[in-house]
């Protein structure tokens, strides 16, 4: 029998968070941090960010970003857990 539409969006949803909380692992091995700082301190945490876990090792980058309406920068940032 085929699933609803419903029921495989609610596997889906389950499969591609655990934890939910900042800094947990989700379905596909990543760590997320979502930050949300003056444009300033959001280019100097990224740097932070990419200083200790470095692109090469952790396959670190910025996932997503975008601009608040009070110039603030929200963003997330996305790393492996640990450098082989």
């Amino acid at each position: 029998m085929a699933d609803r539409p419903r029921d495989l969006a609610e596997r889906m949803a389950r499969r591609r968070t655990i934890g939910g909380k900042p800094g947990e692992r989700t379905g596909d091995g990543y760590l997320r941090e979502t930050f949300t700082l003056p444009r300033a301190a959001a280019r100097a945490r990224a740097q932070a960010f990419f200083a200790r876990y470095p692109k090469a090792g952790y396959m670190s980058a910025v996932e997503t970003w975008r601009e608040l309406p009070g110039g603030d920068i929200e963003f997330t940032m996305r790393r492996l857990p640990s450098a082989d």
